[in-house]
């Protein structure tokens, strides 16, 4: 039978109460803060002997001394004299611990005295209530780490229903930069769903936003881990390797030429496609990029009238030159320039009921956004988006944005979030539930400041995903930074080392001082993990991901050097075809235009055809109209001289 380590025990001043409990131990006791223990009643209630599970959130050591001076006096003043006491003085070790989980559950009463034991795996699965979500025949745990305290090493899971719904949702991680590990964390759970997610529950992806340096850009690529992080690896049911399926995805540079990515060494480029949208793409989500203090209710009415009335349409108006079939930015301009010189000529101020002041306003804001996200957005209209309707199941959609400017930024959260929702309410995505993963929470939807269209997006994914398999995980190095109502609907949170003054907020009085310090003090690879199923907060230990650093990665494949216009053009089409040479290119493109070449080496990449080399020539513009040449009339045969012809040669 396993010894006791310590009793409970109530005083006048420290009484025990239904949701905390004291108990002493001896000196030599592996308690400590996070320990998870047993308690055995020795009175039953209605038939049954009581047992409650605790979570030691607080420690006190006691001796008989009265004030510090008797230990000074009885040392005669001196740390190194001998104790001048007849006997040695007793110590007496003290533990708060708040309850996790009573049973009987009914009638919830005080701890009552009785032994204390050290939690066994057994245990710690009762006392978080994993025991009801990993049954046989409805499991749906998702493992997050190991449980360690004297001697027990316990995994501990989330619920698959509580983690990516229907019954909760979300996910957030707070902690310093650099030492709370939030990326691998993040890289670690993703990994473990995807191993562990139930198959009747329907397939998943994740969609995650590289925001900052090379983070993300190698998560195809393997890692050195150590031996003690394979063994965590082996016991939680995961393999240590990187993710098998991973697609990047980031726009050009303002020159269009090459992709704006840290992963554009030319042996990682066969993995990293473009996205490129026109103006059919961009005008829903115009109000991301927009002023509104700048654009009002008549600005708002005429770019709604373009939306409706204008794109995608053949547009006629009897005051017009022509008319118009709006499909790129290009010809957005052009409109303009007809409807404005329209006004001019027949010197009027309104054009349908839309003063000539607004429609100059929506022109400058509306063509000023091709510039402003130059290499994401093109005047020409070409598209290359993610596989919205083809999502794949366990893979990982990385979208580089961390070479960007904030306002493109912006527009990419906005518009792929957005479809993502809109594929998910029609379930026709391809997955059942998508994992979106932004860090940076506190530029994205900060507390405070103005209600941004991003922010509002995050705040409908929090409210309402779960319902529709749209699933938020964000990180963030101050939470209570943050809207409350983004960490407020997170299902879960993980916490890795904290600031101390963060921790001083409000938002943490909740936790015990002794806690907040070792909240403060964690080391890398340990979290404290609260989810609905824990009714305290548990710390754990999690494996180094298996996916190749940032930072390893940008030293092993650096990036790509500019080129000139022909090598760029050479690069981006050997991804597609190894066989093209330099000298191939250049007498393809000849003496074409630049921005034509560039327009037909996108479509080249976005059809990516089995004969690059004959696609890629016929979208290059034929140089001279090709016109059909009138048969010349045939000749007829000169009448040769007489017979008789004295001058002639005939006879």
């Amino acid at each position: 039978m396993t010894p006791a380590l310590g009793r409970v025990v109530a005083t006048e001043r420290r009484p025990n109460t239904p949701h905390e409990f004291h108990f002493w131990t001896a000196l030599d006791s592996p308690v400590g803060i996070g320990t998870i223990v047993r308690v055995e009643g020795t009175h039953p209630v209605e038939g049954h002997l009581p047992q409650i599970y605790g979570i030691v959130v607080e420690g006190f050591s006691y001796t008989d001394l009265q004030s510090p001076l008797h230990d000074v006096l009885g040392h005669d003043g001196s740390p190194d004299s001998a104790s001048l006491s007849a006997t040695e003085r007793a110590e007496i070790r003290l533990y708060t611990a708040a309850v996790l989980r009573q049973l009987p559950e009914e009638p919830l009463q005080p701890v009552p005295m009785g032994r204390v034991f050290l939690a066994t795996n057994d245990d710690v699965a009762v006392a978080l209530r994993m025991d009801g979500y990993l049954k046989e025949g409805a499991r749906t745990g998702i493992p997050i780490g190991i449980y360690r305290a004297g001697g027990t090493d316990a995994p501990i899971y989330l619920d698959a229903d509580f983690l990516l719904g229907p019954e909760a949702a979300h996910l957030n991680i707070t902690g310093v930069s650099g030492l709370a590990t939030k990326t691998s964390a993040v890289e670690w759970l993703l990994q473990s769903i995807f191993t562990h997610f139930p198959p009747h529950k329907g397939s998943v992806a994740a969609v995650c936003f590289n925001v900052k340096g090379p983070d993300l850009c190698f998560l195809d690529k393997e890692g050195m881990i150590e031996k003690a992080d394979r063994d965590l690896y082996e016991k939680l049911g995961v393999p240590a390797e990187p993710f098998q399926r991973v697609k990047y995805y980031a726009p050009y540079k303002a020159d269009g030429l090459s992709i704006n990515t840290l992963r554009s060494n030319e042996e990682l480029s066969g993995n990293v496609h473009p996205l490129t949208w026109g103006l059919r793409e961009v005008l829903q989500y115009a109000e991301v990029l927009l002023n509104k203090d700048d654009v009002d209710a008549k600005a708002d009415a005429l770019i709604d009238f373009i939306k409706e009335r204008v794109l995608d349409q053949d547009f006629t108006d009897p005051k017009l030159a022509r008319p118009h079939r709006v499909q790129s930015f290009a010809d957005l301009e052009a409109w303009f320039k007809d409807v404005l010189r329209s006004l001019e000529k027949a010197d009027d101020q309104t054009w349908r009921t839309h003063h000539v002041a607004t429609i100059r306003k929506v022109r400058n804001r509306l063509s000023n956004i091709s510039t402003r996200c130059a290499g994401l957005v093109t005047d020409a209209g070409t598209v290359s988006d993610l596989p919205f309707g083809s999502f794949e199941d366990r893979t990982v959609y990385v979208i580089d944005v961390a070479g960007l400017e904030e306002d493109a930024q912006d527009l990419i959260f906005a518009r792929v979030v957005s479809r993502l929702r809109e594929h998910l309410e029609r379930r026709d995505l391809g997955v059942n539930h998508v994992v979106v993963f932004v860090d940076e929470l506190n530029k994205y939807a900060p507390g405070d400041g103005p209600d941004t269209y991003v922010r509002k997006m995050l705040l409908d994914i929090s409210e309402r995903g779960r319902y529709l398999g749209l699933v938020l995980f964000g990180a963030q190095q101050f939470r209570s930074q943050v809207h409350r109502r983004v960490v407020g609907n997170a299902g879960s949170a993980l916490y890795g080392r904290m600031d101390g003054d963060e921790l001083a907020t409000p938002g943490y009085a909740v936790l015990s001082l002794a806690t907040r310090t070792k909240l403060a003090t964690l080391e890398k690879g340990q979290l404290m993990v609260r989810h609905p199923h824990f009714t305290q907060p548990v710390f754990v230990r999690f494996p180094r991901p298996a996916v190749m650093r940032g930072r390893d990665g940008a030293e092993r494949w650096p990036q790509a050097s500019d080129v000139d216009f022909d090598h760029a053009i050479l690069r981006t089409l050997r991804v597609l075809d190894p066989s093209i040479s330099l000298q191939w290119v250049q007498d393809a493109i000849g003496i074409h235009e630049e921005s034509d070449v560039v327009r037909a080496r996108n479509h080249t990449l976005q059809t990516r055809p089995s004969d690059v080399k004959a696609f890629f020539r016929s979208q290059l513009p034929s140089l001279a109209p090709k016109t059909k040449v009138a048969p010349r009339p045939m000749s007829t045969a000169i009448r040769g001289t007489p017979f008789d012809d004295p001058y002639g040669e005939g006879r």
